[in-house]
């Protein structure tokens, strides 16, 4: 594998708002001048050409210009864990064939951020998960959570099974992927602070915030700049595997 300079980005579960995180950090990072690029190994729950994948929503959103097959190599349409969904479509994947079909990317920019598919323990191949595919890019990890009730649980966890596994982690940030109200959801106010109690020391980033309209570039640059602690996602970004 080509010299790999990037960060994996991963959900404490899916639809924790990992895609417009990494929209939101990677067209904030090429507009201080970093040639930074995307990547989605693979994806499921609809076809490229809908408009709906997160690999073009990656592009839409960061004003990349790539081919979205090139962002996703492999998409399946059934709503499924990326191994079953495959499955379903008659392929079988293998880790190497996904990092393999990366490559290109990794050729083309300064550093890449890789956007999983749902949490570190989504099944990818018969033989391995997200974490398996992880440790054999050997980059840090970005944790992107839910901000209300139960996401401490799902964090720990997962900070727990990366740590298992010698995986560094950059940090966490906290997506309000819905308007949260402090009354209807007062843990809201308190989890950040235990997230990193209960961790060890790891550190919240920032809140990113919930966005009422469709978003462009300008608003999620704007929203990196003005709520999350980038200084620690530059440091990472600017190490050469680990």
């Amino acid at each position: 594998m080509s010299t790999l300079r990037g960060m994996f980005i991963t959900g404490t579960d899916t639809s924790v708002g990992k895609t417009i995180v990494t929209s939101a950090l990677a067209a904030t990072l090429r507009a201080e001048g970093l040639n930074t690029g995307v990547w989605k190994p693979v994806q499921s729950g609809s076809l490229l050409g809908s408009g709906a994948t997160d690999a073009e929503r990656l592009l839409q959103s960061t004003g990349i210009c790539e081919r979205p097959e090139a962002v996703a190599p492999f998409t399946f349409e059934a709503p499924l864990t990326p191994m079953l969904a495959a499955k379903l479509a008659g392929v079988t994947l293998s880790l190497q064939e996904i990092i393999t079909a990366g490559e290109p990317l990794i050729g083309r920019y300064q550093a890449l951020l890789i956007e999983g598919a749902g949490g570190v323990a989504v099944p990818l191949t018969e033989d391995a998960l997200v974490i398996d595919l992880i440790s054999m890019l050997h980059v840090p990890v970005l944790i992107v959570a839910r901000s209300g009730l139960g996401t401490i649980n799902h964090t720990l966890l997962t900070i727990s099974f990366l740590q298992q596994r010698g995986i560094p982690i950059v940090g966490i940030i906290m997506n309000n992927s819905e308007c949260i109200d402090a009354l209807d959801d007062p843990s809201a106010m308190t989890n950040t602070e235990l997230i990193e109690q209960y961790s060890g020391g790891l550190k919240v980033l920032g809140h990113f915030p919930y966005l009422h309209d469709k978003a462009n570039t300008e608003m999620l640059i704007h929203s990196v700049r003005r709520t999350i602690q980038l200084a620690p996602i530059r440091q990472a970004l600017s190490l050469i595997r680990w």
